[in-house]
């Protein structure tokens, strides 16, 4: 009787023992340490090393389109725009033109020809000096490139007219933004002199790119066109680092003892925006490659971003077999 209690009882522990669930195996943790934020140190002290070794001062406003992380350095200090001012006129030209022409007052359109005159000229207009007084007809979509590709002042000026300076002041205005203004057309030494400059800071600029890529100042059918505008090729910094084939909408600018360029980087799967300004330049040469090489360390930031998963791992052809 023993034996066959015992039987039925060993029986019984090994069903128990095949029934049972297996013992619960502890979850692996996501690791909450963010490697990212290890990325953007490094890349904020590679922008320190550049202020350290600049003899002027310098800005910079760098925002994560994906994220909305931002990287920002004197991100508020007031700079001379020189021709980035030209943007905002640029977003106010393709703003007017979707506007009913019951619009007071009327709007500008991208379509509207105008007789360039000799009384436009003025200085560093190298389209618009050799086109012909009285008989060239342009669109305002044509004076808006030469205004973006070769930073054509007549060109600018002549948009000035037709678009309003006060328009552009509205326009970054009701965007919250009060250090950004235009006050005086190009070339205008009288007015600046008279401290009528043309103005904003790096976290304006950022501020006012990013309304405009959100598509809150223009409306979407126009706005992938204003992009390609001011993608034009242009001789500028913020380029110089970057890949040949990369969509990059900026605009640079330079006075006496000032360098800026700002615009957007359209990099795959991680696009951002990159505001670098420098004024009060010992030498403007040191300006331009402080810009450079800020645009390209952060380019090479954003790269690594779009190309990795969030541990970092990145799968590509030449190592997809690897393990």
């Amino acid at each position: 009787m023993f034996l066959q209690r015992l039987s039925v009882l060993c029986m019984l522990v090994s069903t128990l023992a095949v029934a049972a669930p297996p013992p619960r195996v502890a979850a692996v943790p996501l690791i909450t340490t963010d490697k990212q934020d290890v990325l953007w140190a490094q890349l904020q002290a590679k922008i320190g090393a550049v202020e350290q070794g600049l003899d002027g001062v310098l800005g910079v406003a760098i925002l994560d389109l994906t994220t909305g992380r931002s990287l920002l350095v004197h991100p508020d200090e007031v700079f001379p725009q020189a021709s980035v001012i030209k943007i905002p006129l640029l977003a106010e030209l393709y703003r007017q033109h979707t506007l009913d022409a019951s619009t007071v007052p009327a709007p500008a359109r991208l379509t509207d020809r105008y007789v360039m005159q000799a009384t436009d000229l003025v200085a560093e207009s190298d389209i618009m000096a050799g086109l012909t007084p009285g008989v060239t007809v342009l669109t305002n979509r044509d004076l808006a490139t030469m205004m973006v590709a070769v930073s054509d002042n007549s060109a600018t000026n002549v948009l000035i007219d037709r678009v309003g300076m006060t328009q552009v002041q509205k326009l970054t205005v009701d965007l919250g933004l009060a250090h950004t203004v235009l006050r005086r057309k190009m070339m205008d030494l009288k007015a600046a002199g008279e401290g009528r400059e043309n103005l904003s800071t790096p976290r304006e600029m950022m501020l006012f790119l990013e309304a405009v890529y959100r598509g809150r100042v223009i409306a979407a059918p126009l706005l992938e066109d204003f992009f390609n505008v001011l993608a034009t090729h242009k001789d500028s910094w913020l380029p110089a680092e970057l890949p040949s084939d990369l969509k990059i909408a900026n605009k640079p600018g330079f006075l006496e003892g000032v360098r800026n360029d700002v615009g957007v980087v359209f990099l795959a799967h991680r696009p951002y925006i990159i505001c670098v300004m420098t004024t009060y330049l010992a030498r403007e040469r040191d300006g331009e490659l402080a810009i450079s090489r800020i645009s390209g360390d952060t380019y090479r930031l954003f790269d690594r971003l779009a190309r990795a998963s969030e541990y970092g791992r990145v799968v590509s052809p030449r190592n997809a077999g690897m393990h």
